[in-house]
């Protein structure tokens, strides 16, 4: 099931847009490989083991909790505008069911004059524009009604009930948990498979799909040297997967296993649709008759521009365009599943008084969701959308997986870490996990949150640039999450009795072992040999000891 869910999850974002391409292939698999995988499999590990939510699991060294909740807050912020993406899909969808697809032609009441036909040719006229592009941002976000993010408007009815409609599938598929999700996401993650596999055969049928097919597994490495996307490709790869870990039970899973198909998986299935991307690329450039770096896009625009304008050409285009968004909404409700349960699991885990009102609970938290959502379904809704996709979840996320490393690595200790694991499946992790856990993970990482910060660009949507008070607007955003980590750090450490040395001790030894502490001893600084099987026996260094 955690294979299930964590696909879904991973290979939404390549339709959004997060898809390894040619330029990308060889440093993807290199980070899949230094990062991705051994913190997935940390993740599963801890999760499992512990058997608590993102902060639940820092009872192993309480001073690092605020990870766990720096883990919820990048939840939440994600949900403000991911339910947005699904209701696009649900309009999308309502839409495909027309006698006519509204994107094929610029006859429509919110086409302006620039709109070019379908059939043209002249698309690369800086003053012409795609009907599938005005369907989008005139037909369905009515972005020109909006100057800018300081002139949002009302939110649109239209988009309103949508995005309420995508909150009550929400609530119903998590309000009793994850045996509820459980069960849906066996439809939700493997669906995508079927259509992908079917959109693909009908991609490389149609002319030009292999031009495309071959820029796709072209490398250009002059592109390997842009540390600002490689830094994209990498935030976008670091999905909080603590709590999707801790679903099975911890007889029954297999961390190192489970972390070695589901990467596998990931990656294969961000490749395998950066064929079905890349083929209709292929077709669109042919058709028009221009690069293919000028019909590709990031974010929204791919899943909402070019694939709708791709399908309308296709015969039987409102079949294919029902089925397509049919795949949409199952992998965005999927992946919101995931993101909700993320923050209800971390929340009740650590305040056990909302067990007993989970279902209250539930509704509270989309119901809030929702009605911060709203911002991004106004006519200008698409710039806010922009903002939080910037700020929400890109250098924070490598913060918080940063600090978790060093939590475990460094102060719970990498060889308790895998005498927990051998207990749990039997088997101890090799060399290669610990060395990347300890060191090669840790350093990578930092060196992405230095080229996080280092290449920053202010963001924009087209050619609209955010004034700057929108921009520190954003960093708030993203700060209010990473701050977790230092402001609970002090908090922990302020209200923990003793000394200096005292304080420290209980912070950074597990809650089940305070007991030692106050003997006067702290095992973390137990010195041993790593080919030592087990730690559990090992005689504990005095307090003494590490204060000297």
């Amino acid at each position: 099931l955690e294979i299930l869910v964590y696909v879904s999850v991973s290979h939404v974002g390549a339709l959004y847009g997060v898809v390894v391409s040619g330029a990308f292939l060889v440093p993807y698999l290199f980070f899949m490989v230094i990062a991705g995988m051994p913190l997935f499999y940390m993740e599963l590990a801890l999760g499992q083991y512990n058997r608590e939510g993102a902060a639940g699991v820092w009872k192993i060294c309480p001073i690092f909790k605020g990870v766990g909740f720096t883990v919820i807050l990048i939840s939440l912020y994600v949900g403000f505008y991911y339910n947005v993406i699904i209701a696009w899909a649900l309009f999308y969808l309502f839409s495909s069911f027309s006698g006519e697809l509204p994107w094929i032609h610029c006859n429509n009441t919110w086409n302006s004059p620039n709109c070019s036909d379908l059939n043209s040719t002249l698309l690369n006229d800086t003053y012409k524009t795609t009907p599938a592009l005005e369907y989008f941002e005139r037909g369905v976000l009515h972005l020109h009604e909006s100057s800018g993010i300081d002139d949002l408007g009302l939110p649109r009815w239209q988009l309103t009930s949508c995005l309420a409609v995508v909150i009550v599938v929400l609530y119903f598929s998590l309000w009793k948990g994850v045996k509820t999700s459980g069960k849906v996401v066996w439809i939700t993650a493997t669906m995508p498979y079927v259509v992908l596999t079917v959109l693909l055969l009908r991609g490389i049928t149609l002319p030009g799909a292999i031009d495309g097919i071959k820029a796709y597994l072209s490398v250009d490495f002059l592109r390997l040297c842009d540390a600002q996307s490689l830094g994209a490709k990498c935030e976008k790869a670091l999905p909080p997967l603590v709590d999707f870990a801790i679903l099975g039970t911890i007889k029954m899973m297999l961390c190192y296993r489970d972390a070695i198909i589901t990467s596998s998986i990931n990656s294969l299935t961000s490749f395998f649709s950066g064929f079905v991307i890349f083929s209709f690329l292929g077709y669109m450039s042919h058709k028009h008759n221009v690069a293919l770096d000028k019909v590709a896009t990031d974010g929204p625009g791919l899943v909402f521009i070019i694939y709708p304008e791709a399908i309308a050409t296709l015969p039987g285009s409102s079949v294919w365009a029902v089925i397509f968004f049919i795949m949409l909404l199952t992998l965005g409700i999927d992946s919101a599943m995931g993101g909700m349960e993320s923050v209800i699991t971390g929340l009740t885990d650590e305040f056990k008084f909302l067990h007993k009102h989970r279902e209250l609970f539930t509704l509270f938290i989309v119901v809030f969701t929702f009605l911060i959502s709203l911002i991004c379904v106004t006519n200008g809704g698409i710039y806010v959308f922009t903002l939080l996709d910037h700020f929400a979840a890109g250098t924070s996320i490598l913060f918080g997986v940063l600090i978790e490393a060093i939590g475990i690595s460094w102060f719970y200790g990498v060889d308790r870490f895998s005498d927990d694991i051998q207990e749990m499946i039997g088997q101890r992790p090799g060399l290669y996990w610990r060395l990347c856990w300890k060191f090669v993970s840790p350093c990578f990482l930092l060196f992405m949150v230095v080229v996080s910060f280092a290449t920053f660009n202010p963001p924009k949507y087209g050619s609209y640039y955010f004034p700057a008070w929108a921009t520190m607007l954003g960093w708030c955003l993203s700060i209010s999450s990473m701050i977790m980590v230092p402001l609970y750090a002090f908090y922990k450490f302020c209200s923990l009795p003793g000394s200096f040395c005292d304080k420290l001790a209980y912070a950074i030894t597990p809650e089940t072992e305070h007991h030692l502490v106050e003997r006067g001893e702290v095992r973390q600084f137990t010195v041993r040999s790593h080919h030592t099987s087990s730690h559990r026996t090992a005689e504990p260094a005095r307090l003494q000891q590490f204060n000297g």
